[in-house]
């Protein structure tokens, strides 16, 4: 069974910073894609920042500078560093994942339940 355990939201000033971390279970976590998206109140979800199996990344232009996606393969876990944070960065953010099962099953995609994120004075 897949699991992925997201951990570190909550409520912080603007300008203030948090960490967020998603540890995976039942996955080969090395040899799979993590990213992190968020979903504001009212609007769709949206891919915030992606890590693949070499390390590069991409991110969404609007946290390009403030946040860092990075992961330890070692730990299975993946995490957004978010610095400067703005309102418009509170959502619910959710860990995904695709990869190969460590059962043998075949590559697939994985969420996790989402840690709620409030930037609010």
């Amino acid at each position: 069974q897949v699991q992925l355990m997201e951990t570190g939201g909550g409520l912080v000033h603007p300008g203030g910073s948090l960490r967020l971390s998603c540890a995976a279970s039942g996955i080969i976590f090395s040899r799979s894609a993590m990213a992190w998206y968020r979903q504001a109140p009212g609007k769709q979800s949206s891919l915030v920042a992606r890590i693949y199996t070499y390390g590069n990344t991409n991110y969404d232009d609007s946290v390009e500078g403030r946040f860092t996606i990075f992961r330890d393969n070692a730990k299975n876990t993946v995490y957004l560093q978010m610095n400067d944070l703005k309102p418009g960065d509170t959502a619910v953010y959710s860990c995904h994942a695709y990869g190969p099962r460590r059962n043998g099953g075949p590559s697939g995609e994985h969420w996790g339940q989402g840690t709620q994120v409030t930037v609010s004075s």
